[in-house]
């Protein structure tokens, strides 16, 4: 997941994306590990990571990067809304 940057979604759906493989996945989930997120448990398909806190929220991430989607990052911001700006350009 790729947590720094920024993410262009045009008027016809595609996202602007630079693909960077597996290292890029892992970044992201040890920065959303900074902001109180952690493992659940391992999978080879997806990567799911749950609050600290003990809430209900749980996030699912491709584990390869490059089957990362739109609905993803959405859930990823909608779940972390204090870290993220969300602009219409």
């Amino acid at each position: 997941m790729a947590a720094g940057g920024v993410w262009v979604f045009r008027n016809d759906g595609v996202t602007e994306l630079e693909q960077e493989g597996s290292r890029r996945g892992k970044e992201g989930a040890g920065r959303l590990g900074t902001l109180g997120w952690e493992r659940y448990y391992e999978d080879r398909a997806v990567v799911q990571l749950h609050r600290r806190d003990g809430s209900a929220d749980l996030i699912s991430l491709p584990r390869d990067f490059s089957r990362l989607r739109s609905t993803h990052m959405y859930d990823v911001v909608v779940k972390n809304r204090h870290h993220f700006k969300v602009v219409d350009v």
